[in-house]
Order: structure tokens, then C-alpha cells, then sequence
């Protein structure tokens, strides 16, 4: 199973709306076919771990990170008849399929066709590479990531606007490599105009992913020359609202980005619409990487899902400067937000700091 979940893993930021699934086949104690699921509409993992191994599958075990699916609401054909037919004899699952086309369907069938099937083996593993999928088909939205990069009091700027670099080459490598892994990058126009971030991943895609670059932008102030509209390394999305100018959205379009256009609230894009597009469209995974400003909406409307602050052991201090969420505070201590199932790791001489709010 370990075997699989890397596997698994070679899929992420490009399978959706599909799930990164692994699938190994072993015979006599050797593996004799495997595969991973690289993208939508590609081949299933178990169906590339049976059209490896052949003949070699009949009575062998296929461990695999997820329920194979039963179902034909999709590009692909079902794994579960290819199994059967296959000639495997016991099947091992790390989780079960959440999708409500499948939940446990697969696993009935398989045991019906009288395949023994265990199910739990790399579980919490398989889990955390399947979230962002299981919030698309659970609620319909993305996975939600924020990510703030700070200095040990928390400041991601000076007060005139100097943040680049705060962190350490080895932590900014580590944020490509999970924009490679992220099906969008979203940031605030604020962002833009002060560093001109061209929001990409230059690391850790071996697959050359680049995920959709989103901007906040409610007034239509981003200029055209911003490396996010002008470098074409990847499709950029434009959010506003009805108050951005006609005339900006036509000149935006032109130059080939994409204008969404969603209802505010004083001024202010409504995340809950702008997630449900963004699942509609088949996002399973948004990272945001924005200021003050946009860290403190998107934790005010309770969307995000996983926190990751990356600390850098310098202390900038005073109170013009930039902290990593703006907005108003809470008048008490309770009304803070409290991070759950903290972990924290070394990345170079920074401080990695993980932690769920759902």
C-alpha cells in the first residue's frame, strides 16, 4: 500500500475533478503491474496496474488508495468488471469512495463477485491526499489552503510595503512545489500591484502543471502589463464585481484573460459564490496567497479548510507594519480561530506551522 500512495501522489494537482489514485498488483510476493491516475479522462489506476501485469493478475492482490468505482457517469469504464475479469482474487482499499455515485457500491460489488476485500489498510495516509477531492464531491467547493509566509511576530511586510524575500529559498521552493500540487493560486489585486508575483509553479510538477492563477480584483485596478496576464506561463481568471468598468473587462479579455464577474457585499467579492464556481468548474484544490486584507476575508467567511504559516526567525516589529491578517480583531479571546491537529516541521532555518480549521 505505502507502494500506492506514492503512486497516488504523483497525481495531485492533476486529476481533477477526478481523484489521485495509486493501484499496485502483487503476485507471490512481487509486483507485477501498477499505475497511478495522471488526469481526467485518462485511464484508472487499476486499469493501467491490470493492463501492466496481464495474465499475472489472475490470483494476485491489488492494493489501491481508493473504492474502485462501479458506476458509468463518466469518461473512463468502470474498474470494478475489469477486476473481476481480470482474475484478481482479493482486493485491498485504504478508503472508501465518498463520491455518493460510488460510497461502498465498488466494494459490494467486488465481494459479491466473490473477491475477498479488506478495507482501512493506509487509511490516514489515503485521507489526506483525497481531501480536496473529498470537499468537492461532499460540498460542492474547493479545498481551501491559506498560506502566509511571516516573520516571528507576524508581520509579512514593512510599513512600505517591503516583503520580498521574508522567507528562505528552501521555503519558497517548498510553496512551488504546493502550487504544483493546487488546481489554482489565488491572490488579491493589492498583491499584485506591490510585488508582481506571476504566481506559477516552477518546482515539483513533473507533469509541467501550472495551476489556474485566480485574482481578487473587485474594481478592475490590475494593470495589463502584470506578469499574471502578460507571461502566459498559465490561464489567469480575473474576479470582480459589477462595479469594475466595462471597458477594463474588454481590454483584460482581450489580452487573453478570463473576467468573472460575482455579487459583493460592501464591495467585497463573496467567497461562498466565487468557491462554488470555482467547484463548478471542477477545482478541487485553491491555495491563497494573499495580503492582510484578503487572508482576513477568506478566514472571515469560515472557508478555509487547512492553515500553513511559514515563520521566518527574524522579528521586524513596529506597528506600521503589515500584519499576516488585517481586518478588525475579535473583542475577546474567544472569538479567536484555533487551529486543529498543529504540526510543525523545519523547512531551511523557518518554521512550517500546519494546522485544520474544519
Amino acid at each position: 500500500m505505502a507502494r500506492a500512495l506514492a503512486l497516488a501522489a504523483c497525481g495531485l494537482g492533476t486529476t481533477s475533478p477526478n481523484p489521485p489514485v495509486g493501484a499496485v498488483i502483487v503476485r507471490r510476493g512481487r509486483v507485477v503491474g501498477e499505475g497511478y491516475h495522471r488526469r481526467a479522462g485518462a485511464p484508472h489506476a487499476e486499469a493501467l496496474a491490470l493492463s501492466r501485469a496481464g495474465p499475472r493478475a489472475r490470483g494476485a492482490t491489488l492494493y489501491v488508495t481508493l473504492e474502485p468505482c462501479c458506476h458509468l457517469d463518466k469518461r473512463t469504464p468502470p474498474c470494478v468488471p475489469s477486476i473481476v475479469a481480470g482474475g484478481i482474487m482479493r482486493v485491498v482499499v485504504a478508503v472508501r469512495d465518498p463520491n455518493p455515485k460510488v460510497r461502498g457500491r465498488g466494494l459490494t460489488a467486488l465481494r459479491r463477485a466473490r473477491l475477498r476485500v479488506d478495507l482501512g489498510v493506509g487509511n490516514a495516509e489515503a485521507e489526506r491526499l483525497l481531501e480536496p477531492y473529498r470537499r468537492l464531491v461532499t460540498s460542492g467547493r474547493p479545498f481551501v489552503t491559506l498560506k502566509v509566509a511571516s516573520t516571528l511576530d507576524g508581520k509579512i511586510a514593512t510599513a512600505r510595503g517591503e516583503s520580498r524575500w521574508i522567507t528562505s529559498p528552501a521555503a519558497r521552493k517548498l510553496v512551488h512545489q504546493l502550487r504544483a500540487r493546487s488546481d489554482a493560486v489565488l491572490t488579491g489585486s493589492g498583491t499584485v500591484l506591490a510585488d508582481n508575483p506571476s504566481l506559477t509553479a516552477r518546482a515539483g510538477s513533473a507533469q509541467g502543471h501550472q495551476p489556474l492563477r485566480i485574482v481578487l480584483d473587485p474594481t478592475l485596478r490590475v494593470p495589463l502589463r502584470a506578469k499574471v496576464l502578460r507571461d502566459r506561463k498559465a490561464p489567469t481568471l480575473i474576479v470582480t464585481t459589477e462595479t469594475g468598468a466595462a471597458a477594463n473587462r474588454a481590454a483584460l479579455q482581450k489580452i487573453g484573460a478570463e473576467v468573472l464577474v460575482l455579487p459583493s457585499r460592501q464591495g467585497r467579492i463573496q467567497w461562498r459564490a466565487l468557491l462554488s464556481e470555482l467547484g463548478r468548474r471542477g477545482i478541487a484544490s485553491l491555495l491563497v496567497e494573499g495580503g492582510a486584507e484578503v487572508n482576513a476575508s477568506v478566514l472571515r467567511e469560515g472557508v478555509v479548510d487547512r492553515v500553513l504559516v511559514f515563520l521566518a526567525p527574524t522579528l521586524l516589529g513596529g506597528r506600521d507594519a503589515v500584519g499576516a491578517i488585517g481586518g478588525l480583531s475579535p473583542a475577546r479571546l474567544s472569538g479567536a480561530l484555533h487551529l486543529k491537529r498543529v504540526s510543525v516541521m523545519r523547512v531551511g532555518p523557518d518554521l512550517l506551522v500546519e494546522g485544520k480549521l474544519k
